[in-house]
């Protein structure tokens, strides 16, 4: 199995299509493995180098004490991309995974461009996740089972008409967060990194084409934060997905992928 090893950390990720070709690198969200991409690498690996990596504390990469913060998981990006011999690298993100590529094009020189998926810039005008979201993701009912408390906790980052469209698809995928996930201790850890996330008065500094995409319907993080990342950062081109969810790059994965290939080919 392919790792490296970052501070004594250990760090998986996975190689798919062709070596030779551009390299495109997905980060993702609070506690998802890297499964959570799998859609994307579908779409895109027959013609692009995909790396898939787990971040710390998720799926195979190691689990150290927290808290984390975005620069230690930008900084175990660094790593992977290092480890693989990738001198540069289309970096997509989504959710705290666009957080950490917000902070990898800004510490580190592979990246090439930015896609940043239903993320914030943070900072004081961010727009913050509803109270009621918050209580949902991390207040479970006690007496839920394992499955039970996933699909919980999922619901408001999914549409109600694909949950109950798509009963199946959301079942392959607790059963996939079951498996591969973080557990509850290391998506604390990872939480603590999102709450002090704030590259807000840096993004100016970026001047790589970057795509911003967002569902209009987000109750995770609203939609004003891709706004706001649309008016700091100067190379940004802003696609707006209407009445799409958190996970729209799940239940759109068709339309999300064709933009994302057209963005990566004008790029």
């Amino acid at each position: 199995m392919p790792c490296t090893d970052t501070d004594g950390v250990s760090l998986y990720y996975e190689e798919h299509g062709p070596a030779d070709a551009d390299t495109v690198v997905f980060v993702e969200g609070l506690g998802y493995g890297r499964w959570m991409w799998r859609w994307q690498r579908e779409a895109l690996s027959d013609d692009h180098h995909v790396v898939l990596w787990d971040n710390r504390g998720t799926g195979k990469s190691d689990a150290p004490d927290g808290p984390y913060s975005i620069e230690e998981m930008a900084s175990d990006l660094e790593s992977v991309l290092a480890a693989a011999g990738v001198e540069s690298a289309h970096v997509v993100g989504a959710s705290m995974g666009g957080m950490i590529a917000q902070r990898y094009a800004l510490d580190y020189d592979r990246a090439e461009t930015l896609s940043l998926l239903c993320t914030t810039p943070g900072g004081e005008n961010s727009v913050p996740t509803p109270p009621e979201t918050q209580e949902r993701m991390f207040d479970v009912p006690a007496e839920y089972d394992e499955r039970e408390a996933i699909r919980y906790k999922m619901a408001p980052a999914m549409s109600e008409a694909f949950a109950e469209e798509r009963d199946d698809l959301v079942s392959d995928v607790v059963d996939r967060r079951l498996a591969e996930d973080a557990s509850d201790e290391a998506r604390r850890a990872q939480a603590a990194g999102v709450m002090h996330f704030d590259a807000s008065d840096r993004l100016g500094e970026l001047t790589l084409p970057t795509l911003i995409a967002h569902g209009t319907a987000d109750r995770v993080l609203p939609v004003g934060n891709a706004e706001l990342l649309a008016d700091l950062l100067p190379h940004a081109e802003l696609e707006r997905f209407d009445g799409g969810s958190h996970l729209f790059f799940i239940e759109e994965s068709g339309t999300v992928n064709e933009r994302l290939r057209t963005f990566l080919h004008d790029a």
